[in-house]
């Protein structure tokens, strides 16, 4: 019996361990903000520059230029769902530019770290 308690009381250590290390770690908004408008300036510099009829040095300069913008934007259409040990963003991306379709992604974050694990082409 006494070893039943002790494995016990060992796991719910490491349980509330762990829940703390989440709730710390749980990234806030500024931190998706910059992880969503990063991964679509590279989206955008991989995929747009190669269709356009213009230097893709020039296209990556251009795509730069406007990624404060796109932070707004992203700020702007983003609901955040935060459980305390991870948090839910869901971002509606509709873009003024004639190569990028509309989207909309569903990320998870936690350990400092984001996880996108659904996006859909509207």
């Amino acid at each position: 019996m006494k070893k039943i308690n002790a494995i016990a009381a060992i796991t719910g250590t490491v349980l509330v361990g762990l829940g703390v290390a989440m709730a710390v770690t749980n990234p806030g908004p500024e931190s998706y903000h910059d992880y969503a408008s990063q991964r679509l300036m590279e989206y955008a510099q991989e995929n747009a520059c190669d269709r356009l009829p213009i230097a893709k040095g020039s296209c990556v300069a251009a795509i730069g230029s406007v990624q404060s913008d796109i932070e707004d934007i992203i700020r702007r259409n983003t609901q955040r769902q935060n459980f305390v040990l991870w948090s839910v963003y869901k971002t509606d991306l509709s873009l003024p530019l004639p190569l990028i379709p509309a989207y909309q992604f569903e990320t998870v974050g936690a350990f400092q770290s984001f996880y996108t694990y659904e996006y859909k082409k509207q």
